[in-house]
């Protein structure tokens, strides 16, 4: 259900802003994405897993607020990274 350390690491080097960039709102944005999409397919396998759903919705807040505050401040870069991720929005 978690994330490797490579792929972590994979997803930092992906989407930072520079050369030292470790927690910017898009890479917090990728990494929650990646956990989303992982506890989506075992809460398809374990549908009566209830808390490992209510994480999964805590994720998903967690990643609209972020959201949120790049819509808010700087409307390129929400734009970007959504059309990175693939989100709907």
């Amino acid at each position: 259900m978690s994330i490797t350390a490579e792929r972590k690491t994979a997803l930092i080097s992906e989407h930072k802003v520079n050369a030292t960039d470790t927690g910017s709102p898009e890479i917090q944005c990728a990494i929650l994405t990646e956990r989303i999409k992982n506890l989506t397919g075992h809460l398809g396998t374990h549908v009566k897993d209830l808390h490992s759903r209510r994480g999964l919705l805590m994720m998903v807040s967690q990643r609209r607020r972020q959201l949120d505050y790049l819509k808010k401040n700087d409307v390129k870069r929400y734009e970007s990274i959504v059309a990175k991720l693939g989100l709907r929005r």
